[in-house]
């Protein structure tokens, strides 16, 4: 096949390890051509906008981008840009896998959960925000509704049954927060009558926090809120070795963008020492996507298979002795040789 995608290197570590993961993309042979568009800081400065039309142009054009780390300027009104793209395309799910790999020195050593969060709703909408004219109290209202609820709780059970999941838990504060997450959980529980194939249990998220890092194991699939899904998807990141290893899929009818959940990291871009796996994690759910899930797997056992057998190819974060572009070349290695 042949598949034009959106690329937005990004700022900071984000051009060295798109760089890296690019090539990988061409050793898989995938078919792929790029457009090459801008957002973030090096937007700003060359087009004095952090998310030109253009670059939106060319996501909505091909439907499918693949993004590197972004930087939004603290203060001055700047809003996120991920959540500007989020909001802009619909992108309502996000789906973030944390799954184990070689030699990363997390604590556990068999973690293979997928978070599935409410991606444009909830307390990150920040409604009706206001602060007394005392700056004694802060107001900011959060807002579910049953379309949001159903559609990612209907998203999490129908990615179980596409990647062989036999549990979903549905993470909440219905105790407490009656209302938002009250409506939450009774859409979970409605949906869930509907796929009796899967198991589906519920947890009140300080529970759910608790139960993550002392028995991961009994986790398969969570759906939660935006709030919750943002925490839980970090800690669960910190279960397989950190945000290094932690990829993000934005999934709406109308567009999907891949990338890397970790920041820009401007203290060590340039110094060619970037782990370039949660953007190639990314790149392998885009493949998925894209209806190339052999080569999806095909990339993530390379990535397993260098981190296992390479050590001095990988990078410092992960106890390797490697750069950026050595550990994309046994990558790249691995993959033309499988």
């Amino acid at each position: 096949m042949s598949k034009t995608i959106a690329v937005i290197p990004g700022d900071g570590i984000g051009p060295e390890i798109m760089n890296a993961t690019l090539r990988v993309l061409d050793a898989l042979d995938c078919g792929l051509s790029y457009e090459f568009v801008d957002a973030g800081m090096v937007a700003l400065e060359k087009h004095g906008d952090l998310l030109p039309q253009p670059t939106l142009d060319a996501i909505a054009k091909h439907k499918v981008a693949l993004k590197g780390p972004l930087t939004t300027p603290v203060g001055g009104g700047f809003t996120s840009i991920n959540v500007t793209l989020r909001r802009h395309f619909d992108l309502y799910a996000n789906v973030r896998p944390a799954i184990s790999f070689p030699g990363t020195k997390a604590r556990f050593d068999n973690i293979d959960i997928i978070t599935v969060r409410e991606n444009t709703e909830g307390a990150y909408l920040s409604e009706g925000q206001s602060v007394s004219e005392d700056g004694e109290t802060a107001i900011s209202m959060v807002r579910n509704t049953r379309k949001g609820s159903s559609r990612i709780v209907r998203y999490a059970f129908e990615l179980a049954i596409k990647k062989g999941r036999k549990k979903v838990t549905a993470v909440h504060k219905a105790n407490i927060i009656k209302t938002a997450s009250g409506l939450f959980l009774n859409v979970a529980r409605e949906i869930a009558k509907e796929y009796p194939q899967i198991e589906f249990n519920e947890m009140i998220v300080d529970n759910a926090c608790m139960q993550l890092v002392m028995k991961p194991e009994q986790f398969d699939v969570i759906v939660t809120t935006n709030l919750f899904g943002d925490i839980l998807s970090d800690l669960c990141a910190g279960l397989v070795g950190g945000l290094g290893l932690a990829p993000g899929d934005n999934i709406g009818t109308e567009a999907a963008i891949f990338e890397a959940v970790h920041g820009s990291a401007p203290d060590i871009a340039g110094k060619g020492i970037a782990n370039p796996c949660a953007l190639l994690l990314a790149a392998a759910d885009m493949l998925d996507h894209l209806g190339m899930v052999d080569k999806g797997n095909k990339l993530r056992q390379a990535i397993r298979d260098t981190m296992t057998n390479d050590r001095d190819s990988v990078t410092p974060d992960i106890g390797g002795k490697g750069s950026t572009d050595s550990f994309g070349d046994a990558i790249v290695k691995r993959v033309r040789a499988a």
